[in-house]
């Protein structure tokens, strides 16, 4: 099928960032064929759209999360111990493929409303999650978890290892479903693991890997404890701290640490809002990129973050390195776009075929309404982009030349089914939590 898209404010997120008024994108298949300014071409039977001046981007990228935590979404949010409280005992006891499915598929609904084409997934039964996206039609990095806490899915490591070679055969191949392998952090899982993690990756150079790395005080203690190193030293000794390695958080690295970091071409997922939500810090993401490392802008999962809205991610990002600088100037608007786009897609591996609108690439794009009141008048577009624009105002979703969302219409999910899938998983939470609190007398 040939698209053409006219009249459109486009922001290609090239190199130079430009914004182009009156910009058209000529999509044949599922690629991009061209992408500017000037009239647009004719082509027999293609499908034209008049964007009346609204913003054609591309799609947005979410380099970290975890999606069916939707279901875990604003759980027990004014209690202390939640997480040894409430989320890990009901993970041992309700997270299984079928509940798995569920979040998921909300997530997936949720991201595709929110302009995000692209997302890198690590959980546990992540066939599942593979399934789910690939269904919703975006596409994914689902990263198999491996843990020493007694997770969901597996009792022992070699179980985990299992699993991720399930993953990788049912995947292998696909045009959007990528598998991944995820060692959950250098505390619950060691060196002896994460380095059987990095002697698996060398035999598989083509499935990314995983891990949330200097994400708090406690792991900080653990290495220091146990190892008498940081935690980027621990994965360096490893032998894990290499190029490509998707890196989560990154909070607590000193400039030793970037160094290590920029050396060895890792990348990093940064979580702003769920890293202030819990009081963690603010991750020096300017020191970072100047250092040559890749960072984009992620959610967190939605009982961290509560939300897979990347444009509330955008105002952190920008405030806190502002904060940190004490001005105006570090992490302009344009930047933080830059961040959610064409490198978000380099973290995972992705900006030679996505991230940007460019001839060749694959045409995930999106559609931003700019008739609201919210979003006029425009000066700058990219920091209205950051400052004022919202979900609601994504109108149209396209991933590999197909329209995924119409109008605010998602083509690919069953609004209804979804919810009731979730809303249904949630009712057994709420039962579970109440007997919880009435074990410990406080009900």
């Amino acid at each position: 099928m040939t698209t053409i898209i006219t009249n459109a404010t486009l922001i290609p997120c090239t190199p130079d960032m430009p914004v182009i008024e009156g910009g058209f994108v000529h999509v044949d298949g599922e690629r991009i064929v061209a992408a500017g300014a000037g009239p647009a071409p004719r082509v027999e039977g293609a499908e034209v759209v008049d964007v009346g001046g609204d913003i054609v981007m591309p799609g947005m990228v979410n380099p970290h999360c975890h999606m069916a935590m939707t279901l875990f979404r604003g759980l027990g949010e004014d209690v202390d111990d939640r997480l040894y409280r409430y989320v890990l005992p009901m993970e041992r006891k309700f997270v299984t493929p079928q509940m798995v499915r569920a979040g998921t598929a909300l997530a997936a609904l949720e991201l595709i409303e929110g302009g995000v084409t692209t997302v890198a997934d690590m959980y546990y039964f992540e066939t599942e999650v593979g399934r789910v996206v690939d269904q919703a039609g975006i596409r994914g990095v689902v990263g198999q978890t491996i843990a020493d806490f007694n997770p969901p899915d597996h009792k022992t490591i070699d179980e985990g290892f299992a699993l991720t070679e399930a993953l990788v055969d049912e995947f292998a191949g696909h045009p959007r479903v990528t598998a991944s392998i995820a060692p959950h952090a250098p505390y619950s899982t060691d060196i002896a693991v994460i380095n059987r993690v990095a002697r698996w990756a060398d035999d598989h150079p083509d499935v990314p890997v995983q891990i949330h790395l200097a994400e708090m005080d406690s792991e900080m203690e653990w290495c220091a404890k146990n190892h008498n190193m940081r935690p980027v030293e621990v994965v360096e000794k490893a032998g894990l701290l290499r190029k490509g390695l998707i890196c989560a958080h990154c909070l607590h690295v000193s400039d030793s640490d970037i160094e290590k970091m920029a050396h060895a071409q890792v990348c990093v997922a940064h979580n702003a809002r769920s890293n202030a939500k819990a009081g963690r810090g603010i991750a020096p993401v300017e020191a970072m990129r100047a250092a040559g490392i890749p960072v984009g802008v992620a959610t967190d999962g939605p009982m961290s973050g509560n939300t897979l809205d990347l444009f509330s991610q955008f105002a952190p990002v920008t405030m806190f390195q502002k904060l940190l600088g004490h001005s105006r100037r570090p992490m302009p608007a344009k930047e933080v776009i830059r961040m959610a786009t064409i490198e978000g897609a380099k973290v995972l591996g992705m900006d030679a075929r996505i991230g940007s609108l460019e001839p060749g690439k694959q045409a995930d794009l999106i559609r931003i309404d700019v008739s609201t009141t919210r979003m006029q008048p425009i000066y700058d577009h990219y920091a209205t982009l950051v400052f004022s624009a919202m979900p609601v105002d994504v109108r149209d979703v396209m991933v590999a030349g197909a329209w995924l969302m119409r109008d605010r219409d998602v083509k690919t999910l069953e609004r209804r089914k979804v919810m009731r899938d979730a809303l249904q998983v949630a009712g057994e939470f709420k039962a579970e939590m109440a007997r919880i609190d009435a074990a410990d007398g406080q009900a």
